[in-house]
């Protein structure tokens, strides 16, 4: 008998993941209004940067929960039936598809309020959501 590796041949369905599990991870999915606030600065660095959703989905730099030694990493391991992980899986597919509108005029950086990185400082947040502000 011989079996065959059955792959996901629809790769926009591994970003949206990819990209859900960045979305939970930093906003631990508080709410509708954090979620999609979120997505639709990922979609301001695609148009921004004209980076790819998979360049940005690898962006340590932007995403601190991708580096293993954030608080945060541990939450990109949520399953995919969690509730809170569904939002942010159709928050994230409606933002793929470019129906979500800019919840953060524009804003293309982040922080947590209990990290205040060098590049704040002189800059002025455009949007406030939960304890993640947002900046151009």
């Amino acid at each position: 008998m011989h079996l065959n590796l059955i792959t996901n041949v629809d790769d926009s369905k591994i970003i949206q993941y990819k990209l859900a599990r960045i979305v939970y991870a930093e906003t631990n999915a508080e709410s509708l209004a954090v979620v999609e606030a979120f997505a639709s600065m990922i979609y301001n660095i695609h148009i921004k940067y004209n980076k790819s959703f998979d360049d940005i989905a690898k962006d340590t730099d932007t995403f601190d929960a991708l580096n293993k030694k954030s608080k945060r990493y541990k939450n990109l391991s949520v399953p995919a039936s969690d509730k809170k992980f569904q939002m942010c899986l159709r928050v994230v597919q409606t933002m793929l598809h470019g129906n979500l509108r800019d919840y953060v005029f524009g804003a293309t950086k982040f922080h947590h309020t209990d990290i205040i990185p060098d590049w704040a400082m002189s800059r002025g947040y455009i949007a406030e959501y939960s304890d993640i502000l947002f900046y151009l």
